[in-house]
């Protein structure tokens, strides 16, 4: 089965709909998705229609976690739009209530087997929704994913794309859908062949134009917001 490895959009629906285009093309069957629906970027509901069309499994990432108390205590809002601009606020206002239970009723970890492979999927790591698990991350790190019961754990949170081993367990980040740090401009994701047991890290080259240009108007004081999308 071919599966399409997503994590980190960023209501960036931009960058989600090439990602989607090139998996119809590539025939991807089923998507799974590593957390971080929301934040920074103002189209989470675009987002979700667009990925409505696809058999996805999904967990929360930490901007889900910012979303939920957000929703519970609106006083943090300020605070959370200095620190990462206007997108979680958005999602609380134009997010369905069915829409923002789905996502605040995410789990933090699923694990699963899928043509034959077995794949854990998270958002920073098995244990710790926030660990960040960088390219260069350290031996003693990369081993706890060792003890892990799978062939592949699926994991977003760096926006970096990489994947190593850790004894029988392969580790994929497939890179962020809607924010790339990692100096490769474009819309990160990878692909998956559970019958081959070969994977694709692929980017898609879209126009950062519009989600730039909204990102000045919104939330000008963080000029990171359009900066990164197309940093070398």
């Amino acid at each position: 089965m071919k599966v399409g490895l997503l994590a980190d959009i960023h209501g960036n629906a931009d960058a989600l709909a090439v990602v989607l285009d090139a998996a119809r093309t590539h025939g991807v069957e089923r998507i799974l998705f590593a957390g971080d629906y929301v934040g920074y970027y103002y189209e989470p509901d675009r987002c979700l229609d667009l990925l409505s069309e696809w058999d996805v499994t999904s967990v929360r990432g930490n901007h889900e976690d910012m979303l939920e108390g957000l929703l519970a205590h609106p006083s943090c809002a300020e605070a959370i739009r200095k620190l990462y601009g206007s997108g979680l606020a958005t999602a609380g206002h134009v997010l369905s209530e069915s829409q923002l239970a789905f996502l605040t009723a995410l789990p933090v970890r699923q694990t699963l087997e899928i043509g034959g492979a077995s794949v854990l999927l998270c958002h920073g790591a098995p244990w710790d929704t926030n660990q960040y698990v960088y390219p260069d991350a350290d031996a003693a790190l990369l081993s706890r994913f060792g003890a892990v019961e799978a062939d592949y754990v699926v994991m977003g949170h760096t926006h970096y794309s990489f994947t190593a081993p850790s004894g029988a367990v392969r580790l994929i980040n497939p890179g962020s859908v809607g924010q790339p740090r990692d100096r490769r401009p474009g819309a990160a994701w990878g692909l998956l062949d559970t019958t081959t047991r070969e994977y694709y890290s692929r980017i898609e080259p879209y126009d950062v134009s519009r989600v730039a240009s909204r990102s000045r108007e919104t939330d000008p004081h963080l000029p990171y917001l359009w900066e990164v999308l197309a940093r070398q």
